[in-house]
C-alpha cells in the first residue's frame, strides 16, 4: 500500500499524495474516485467532508505534520496540514503524505476537486 499514489486535481492544479498503509487509508482508496470541495480551516489546514465515514479500527493516531493528508475522526473529514502544530492526537489518522504540489494547497478551494488513484 505504501506505493499507492492518489492525485487531487482542480482547475490546473494537481497535488500528488503517497498513501500510508493502514485500515483508514485502505478504506479511503476503496471509495475513489471522488469529487470533493475543500475549505480553509483555522489557518492550519484545508479540509473536505467525505460522503461517508471511514473505518478507523486498527489505525494509529498521529501528530499533525505539514504536508500530511489526514482523517479527523470526530468530524469524519479529510485535511491537508500546511501550518500544523500540536502533539500526538489519537483522532488524527494519517492517510498519506504530499509528494508533489504542496505549494498549491491554497488552490484546492477554487472549486470541485477530483480525487483518484494514479494508475
Amino acid at each position: 500500500m505504501d506505493a499507492t499514489q492518489v492525485r487531487f486535481v482542480t482547475d490546473g492544479t494537481e497535488i500528488g499524495v503517497r498513501i500510508a498503509d493502514n485500515p483508514t487509508s485502505r478504506d479511503f482508496i476503496s471509495k475513489l474516485p471522488l469529487r470533493l470541495r475543500f475549505e480553509e480551516f483555522a489557518g492550519k489546514e484545508k479540509i473536505s467532508y467525505l460522503p461517508e465515514r471511514l473505518t478507523t479500527d486498527g489505525s494509529p493516531g498521529s501528530a499533525p505534520q505539514n504536508g500530511n493528508l489526514i482523517y479527523y475522526v470526530p468530524w469524519g473529514n479529510l485535511g491537508f496540514f500546511y501550518n500544523a502544530d500540536g502533539g500526538h492526537d489519537d483522532n488524527v489518522i494519517t492517510i498519506g503524505r504530499v509528494e508533489s504540489g504542496v505549494e498549491q494547497l491554497d488552490r484546492l478551494e477554487r472549486g470541485e476537486v477530483t480525487v483518484e488513484v494514479v494508475e
